[in-house]
């Protein structure tokens, strides 16, 4: 009698699981079709996310300049700065810094050698800035204002245990990606979390393939959500409406392929458009000085140029390039002991 329950129960079940399935198959007929999803994911994600979010990283870089500021009477061209003692033919000298910060993702760790992926433009300071005195009618003349060079830049992430400080181990500006390493103890380096989830094609994204994006805008580590438009529409680039802000940059996209949890690595946020104006202060910004909006300013004044985002509009850099890069590059890492498993 026993046996005959037992069987009734298995019968039972394998017809459960057959109907089930058939249903399955009729409301999600998308989710075994090989391709990226356009779905909103229909079970939970939440322990897949956070596993992915512990890869993510916030990164913060500092680039310190020295100024030499020169007299108008001077007339100096480019062409004789080159050939004269900075230090000494300047007015005054003047030391400022330049920064900016965004996300960067562990993709690599050998031996105690970790490797963080992000976009360039994060990281990529120029080595001499030169500025030039205006003309009677506001038109740039040839006269040169001031010269800045570079000393000293820092790249870094609060949270890497044995210090924060990385450096560029490759670049390509073109692309607008970098690659940051770090060597540290290998027990260490066990407590990080490396993204290890697949590589995928950006090729095969499609009008309103699903994706969800990590960063740290405006230095808060975040996930968001959106859908693709006009793949293809440019090469190497495509774009998404998930809203990006300053920090987003270097962030990592995700499309789902058949379903949770099957993740992957679809691109690195870009850029949004944007629109440059010049805006008049009375001070530097650093200095947090209180003013009666009723009485005239009498003190110096500076002009600053500030970018205005176009939110809603993100460019996102496809993973193939990104992956190119890296490969066309193996050889060079593993000398420097870098090792990237989901490539090599």
């Amino acid at each position: 009698m026993d046996n005959i329950k037992r069987s009734s129960a298995i019968f039972l079940s394998l017809i459960f699981f057959i109907s089930c399935t058939s249903v399955y198959e009729s409301v999600f007929p998308t989710l075994t079709d090989g391709r990226y999803d356009s779905e909103f994911p229909y079970r939970s994600s939440s322990k897949q996310l956070e596993e992915i979010s512990n890869s993510i990283k916030l990164l913060n870089c500092i680039a310190f300049y020295t100024s030499y500021v020169f007299d108008e009477n001077s007339q100096l061209s480019v062409r004789e700065i080159k050939r004269i003692d900075l230090e000494k033919s300047a007015a005054r000298v003047i030391f400022f810094n330049n920064t900016a910060s965004g996300t960067a993702t562990v993709i690599g760790e050998n031996n105690g050698s970790i490797a963080l992926i992000s976009v360039a433009h994060i990281v990529n300071f120029p080595d001499t800035i030169v500025s030039y005195y205006a003309n009677p009618d506001g038109t740039a003349s040839q006269k040169v204002q001031s010269v800045s060079v570079k000393t000293r830049q820092s790249n870094y992430i609060p949270d890497l245990p044995e210090g924060s400080e990385l450096e560029i181990i490759l670049m390509d500006k073109s692309l607008d990606v970098c690659l940051l390493g770090k060597k540290i103890e290998a027990s260490a380096a066990a407590s990080l979390t490396v993204f290890n989830y697949p590589w995928g094609r950006s090729s095969e994204l499609e009008w309103g393939t699903f994706i969800y994006v990590f960063g740290y805008p405006m230095n808060y580590k975040m996930i968001s959500k959106g859908i693709i438009s006009s793949p293809g529409r440019e090469k190497n680039i495509f774009l998404i409406d998930a809203v990006f802000n300053r920090g987003s940059s270097g962030g990592i996209v995700l499309a789902i392929r058949d379903g949770i949890p099957n993740f992957e690595l679809v691109g690195l946020v870009k850029s949004v458009p944007a629109d440059f104006q010049y805006n008049v202060h009375p001070i530097a910004k650093s200095q947090d000085l209180e003013y009666n909006p009723m009485l005239p300013y009498k003190g110096e004044l500076y002009v600053q140029k500030e970018q205005i985002m176009r939110t809603g509009i993100t460019k996102v850099i496809g993973i193939e390039a990104v992956a190119d890069f890296i490969r066309q590059n193996k050889l060079f890492l593993i000398n420097k002991g870098f090792y990237i498993n989901s490539l090599f």
